[in-house]
């Protein structure tokens, strides 16, 4: 999760939050009430995805290890576990396939656009270059790091801006309500770490008298103070700034002073350079393991060769063809990230140790099922839109 892209869930839900009086939807006030009202509502869905999320991660760790003698390193054995042999694998492989993908390609148009950003600032009077070829800058990084054999060997402006405004960007009603779908999908692609949390826990050590569910929970809470402690001020205080000018990526907004920002741009590119790596393992593992297990494919270093370079270049590719950083967090964030996220903790929690009917655990879960359901369903609507608008003025691979 880079905290740079949090921003934009200011930028399409608070300043998207729809609105209705008695002339119908109102998509452009600036009435004081109106923005409280604004306010209120996007950091209450912040509060509320952070909990919830928080909660679903918790459920995952606990179920690491539920049965004794026994550890779910992956989020599909678990599911099979849940759902059985088949099922199980039909459920939650494709969903998890759909994130970790989805979250390369974005992680590549970050870097691309953090590099090119970089690039600007401390050569502004040099020759402009095509973001493509910094997306590709930062994919020949990933030629090599890919070839690593696991997780282990990858060892400001002051003040609001002037004439800021803070109504709604969009211009219809219609397009207000796109936008607060699509700033869903960017608060639920802010929290992907369900979708390989099983495949850290597993490096723990773990015996019956300490498992390893105790530093991994310890770990988690210390994660998610430091992301309410990164993300929330950034979002908030970034759109306090900028108003609805702002850019998908707060970086691209800021200016001065020149130095930091430059820093601060090659710190992201660092930052989803390991982060592409995460996501990028359990894809490298399962399209290995399908080939051995399946086709017959001999284990080897040309395997491994010709598996990877052909991962790192088809999210290259896409990144290139489809370079839209706001688009493509919504559109993930709620078609993929929803499902592993926010509800299918819940499904499998449900199905294992079946609580009571009408009980806390019973209507706790529910309610962020219900919750997910409807950003899976709504967000990627919004993204999908954003793309599209987006595509009608781009240059493909300019």
């Amino acid at each position: 999760m880079a905290a740079n892209y949090i921003i934009k869930e200011c930028e399409m839900v608070v300043f998207s939050f729809p609105q209705c009086d008695s002339n119908g939807w109102s998509w452009c006030p600036q009435s004081p009430l109106c923005i409280i009202r604004t306010w209120v509502g996007t950091v209450a869905i912040l509060v509320l995805s952070w909990i919830i999320t928080l909660y679903t991660l918790w459920q995952m760790v606990e179920m690491h290890e539920m049965v004794p003698g026994k550890r779910f390193d992956r989020y599909h054995e678990l599911g099979q576990y849940a759902f059985g042999e088949k099922l199980g694998l039909y459920i939650v492989v494709p969903q998890q396939l759909i994130v970790e993908v989805g979250v390369c390609i974005v992680y590549m148009v970050t870097g691309g656009k953090s590099l090119e950003k970089f690039h600007d600032t401390v050569c502004s009077t040099c020759k402009q270059i095509k973001l493509t070829y910094f997306i590709m800058i930062f994919a020949s990084v990933h030629f090599v790091l890919s070839h690593l054999p696991n997780f282990n060997s990858i060892s400001v402006a002051k003040g609001v801006q002037p004439e800021v405004q803070y109504g709604y960007k969009a211009k219809t009603a219609a397009g207000t309500v796109f936008n607060f779908f699509s700033g869903l999908g960017d608060i639920a692609f802010a929290y992907a770490g369900h979708n390989v949390v099983l495949e850290i826990q597993a490096t723990i050590p773990s015996t019956p008298e300490k498992p390893s569910k105790g530093p991994m929970w310890k770990g988690v809470i210390v994660a998610y103070i430091v992301v309410a402690l990164c993300y929330f001020p950034v979002a908030l205080i970034g759109y306090w700034m900028f108003g609805n000018s702002i850019e998908d990526n707060i970086l691209i907004s800021l200016e001065k002073p020149a130095w930091l920002i430059a820093m601060a741009n090659i710190f992201v590119v660092i930052h989803v350079i390991g982060s592409y790596q995460i996501y990028a393992m359990p894809v490298f593992d399962m399209i290995e393991t399908v080939l051995v297990k399946k086709l017959n494919f001999r284990p080897s270093t040309t395997l491994r060769f010709f598996v990877r370079n052909f991962y790192v270049a088809f999210t290259m590719f896409i990144a290139i063809t489809f370079p839209f950083f706001g688009g493509l967090l919504g559109f993930f964030g709620g078609f993929a990230f929803a499902p592993t996220t926010y509800f299918l903790p819940c499904i499998i929690w449900l199905a294992i140790y079946k609580p009571k009917k009408f009980g806390l655990s019973w209507w706790t879960n529910w309610i962020c099922i219900v919750f997910g359901v409807f950003l899976m369903v709504l967000s990627p609507i919004g993204g999908l839109r954003q793309i599209i608008l987006q595509a009608k003025e781009y240059e493909f691979y300019s």
